[in-house]
C-alpha cells in the first residue's frame, strides 16, 4: 500500500554510502519512529513539567506511571486480536476480497471495546476507589483508546503502511505534548487529560487511513469467529508475546522490596523502570536492519520460491530459490548482530557518562547495560518470529512466545531472589534462550520446507 519495499530498493540501488545511509535512516525512522516518538514525548512532558513545576513532582510521577500502566495493559489485551486480524486481512487480500476488511475491523473494534470497557470498569470500581473521579474517567477512556490504537496500528503496519503510521503518531503525540504542557497547571488530571485527547486524535487519524484505503461493503462483520477463515493460535501468540515483554516489569512493580506505591493500586520500580525504557531507544539501528532485510531481499526471495512452487518449476530451480531465501535469512541475522552489536558496544562505553548527564545515580549503569543487550536480542527474536509467520509456522511461533513468557517470569523471579546485581538478567536471558531455540527450529524448518510445501498441504 505504501511501496516501502520499492522505496528501500530504490535507495539501495544508488551505489554510494549516502544512498546506503539514507536507506537505513529511512528504515529506522519508519520502523521504530512511532515507538521512539511516544517514549520521547512522554519523557519530555514529565521532565519539562518537573522543571516548570518542581513542587508537583508527585503528580508528574503519577502521570508517568499511569501512562505506563495504560500502555502495558492495553498492549496485553490487544495482543489477543493483533496477529489474528492481521493474518485474516492478508488472506482476504490474497483472495481479492478487500470489501470485507473494513466491516470486520469495525466488528473487531466493537468486541475489543466491549472487552476493554468491561475490564476497565471492573478494575476501576474495585481498585481505584480512593482516586479522583476525573482521573478514573481519564484512565478508562485512555485504556479503551489505546486498545483501539494498537489493533489498528498493527493492522496498518502489517499492510506495509509504515509512513502513514509514523505521520499519524507524529500528529497525535504532537497534540499530546502541546496539551500536556498547556494543562500541566491542573496537576495529574491535566497532564493525563492532554495525553487522552492526543490519543483520541491519533485513533481517529488511524481510522481515517483505514477508511481511505479499504471502503467496506457493509457496516460491520464478525467473520473472525469462523474457524475456517482464521488461525486461532495467533490469539495466544500475540497474548504471550506481549505478556513476555511486560512480565518482568510487573514482577518488579509488585515486589515490595523493589517498588513503591504511586497512586491507587499502581506501583512502580524506580530502579528498574528508567534503565529499561531508556534502553529501548537503542532499538532503532536493529529495527532499520530488520525492516530492510524483510522488505527487500527476503520478501523478494520468498515470493520467488513460492512462485516457482506454484508455477511448477523444476525441483533444482525450487531448491536454488530456497537456498537463496535461507542465505538471506542468515545474512539478515548477521546484519542484526553486527549493527545492533556496534550500537550496544558504543552505548556500553558511554553509559556512565550518559546516566550522569541525565542526572541519575551511577547505580543505574549495570542495569542499563544489561537492558541494552536485552533490547538488542529482542530485535533478533522479532526477526525470527517474522520469518516463522512468513513460512506459516504459527504453532512454532506460539511455542516460542510461550517459552519467552514463562522463562522471563521464572528467570526474573530468580534474579530478584539473587539480589540487585542480577536485576535485568531474567529479561535478557529469556530473550537469549528463546532466540537460540528459534534459530535452531528455523534451521530445521528450512531443511524440511520443500517436502512440507508439497506433501503437507492444508486440505480444503
Amino acid at each position: 500500500m505504501a511501496g516501502i519495499g520499492f522505496e528501500l530498493r530504490k535507495l539501495l540501488r544508488k551505489d554510494s554510502y549516502f544512498g546506503l545511509l539514507r536507506a537505513y535512516g529511512y528504515a529506522g525512522i519508519i520502523s521504530s519512529g512511532p515507538w521512539v516518538l511516544s517514549i520521547l514525548v512522554i519523557m519530555a512532558i514529565g521532565l519539562l513539567a518537573l522543571g516548570l513545576l518542581p513542587d508537583r513532582s508527585d503528580q508528574i510521577w503519577q502521570f508517568l506511571v499511569s501512562v505506563t500502566y495504560l500502555v502495558a495493559a492495553s498492549l496485553c489485551l490487544s495482543g489477543l486480536a493483533q496477529l489474528i486480524f492481521t493474518r485474516f486481512v492478508a488472506d482476504r487480500l490474497f483472495e481479492k476480497k478487500q470489501g470485507i476488511i473494513l466491516p470486520n475491523l469495525i466488528g473487531l473494534l466493537t468486541v475489543m471495546n466491549l472487552l476493554a470497557a468491561g475490564i476497565g470498569l471492573t478494575v476501576l470500581l474495585t481498585l481505584f476507589g480512593g482516586t479522583p473521579l476525573l482521573y478514573q474517567v481519564e484512565m478508562f477512556v485512555g485504556f479503551v483508546l489505546l486498545t483501539n490504537i494498537w489493533c489498528i496500528t498493527v493492522f496498518i503496519t502489517g499492510m506495509k503502511a509504515y509512513r502513514q503510521v509514523l505521520w499519524a503518531f507524529f500528529i497525535g503525540y504532537s497534540v499530546t505534548f502541546v496539551l500536556g504542557m498547556a494543562l500541566r497547571r491542573y496537576d495529574l488530571e491535566g497532564l493525563l487529560g492532554g495525553f487522552v485527547i492526543g490519543q483520541g486524535i491519533l485513533c481517529y487519524i488511524l481510522l481515517f487511513l483505514v477508511l481511505r484505503y479499504y471502503p467496506g461493503d457493509r457496516i460491520a462483520a464478525f467473520d473472525l469467529r469462523r474457524a475456517n477463515l482464521t488461525f486461532r493460535s495467533l490469539i495466544f501468540t500475540g497474548l504471550f508475546y506481549n505478556l513476555g515483554i511486560w512480565a518482568d516489569k510487573f514482577l518488579f512493580w509488585y515486589n515490595p522490596a523493589t517498588s513503591e506505591h504511586v497512586i491507587g493500586p499502581l506501583r512502580a520500580s524506580p530502579i528498574y523502570d528508567f534503565p529499561i525504557f531508556l534502553a529501548y531507544l537503542s532499538i532503532v539501528p536493529g529495527m532499520a536492519v530488520f525492516l530492510i532485510r524483510m522488505e527487500t531481499d527476503f520478501s523478494e526471495r520468498y515470493d520467488a520460491y513460492y512462485n516457482a512452487v506454484r508455477d511448477g518449476d523444476t525441483l533444482s530451480h525450487i531448491e536454488l530459490r530456497l537456498d537463496r531465501m535461507v542465505e538471506t535469512v542468515r545474512q539478515g541475522v548477521y546484519d542484526i548482530f553486527k549493527i545492533q552489536g556496534i550500537t550496544v558496544v558504543a552505548l556500553l562505553l558511554v553509559a556512565p557518562s550518559l546516566i550522569d548527564w541525565l542526572g541519575f545515580s551511577p547505580y543505574y549503569v549495570p542495569l542499563f547495560n544489561i537492558d541494552i543487550v536485552a533490547v538488542g536480542i529482542q530485535v533478533l527474536f522479532m526477526a525470527i518470529l517474522n520469518v516463522l509467520f512468513y513460512l506459516d509456522k504459527l504453532k512454532i511461533a506460539l511455542l516460542l512466545c510461550l517459552l519467552f513468557f514463562v522463562s522471563n517470569v521464572l528467570l526474573t523471579l530468580l534474579s530478584m531472589y539473587l539480589g540487585a546485581i542480577f536485576y535485568g538478567y531474567g529479561f535478557a536471558l529469556s530473550l537469549m534462550i528463546s532466540s537460540l531455540v528459534g534459530l535452531a527450529v528455523l534451521d530445521r524448518e528450512f531443511q524440511q520446507l520443500t517436502y512440507q510445501t508439497f506433501m503437507l498441504q492444508r486440505q480444503s
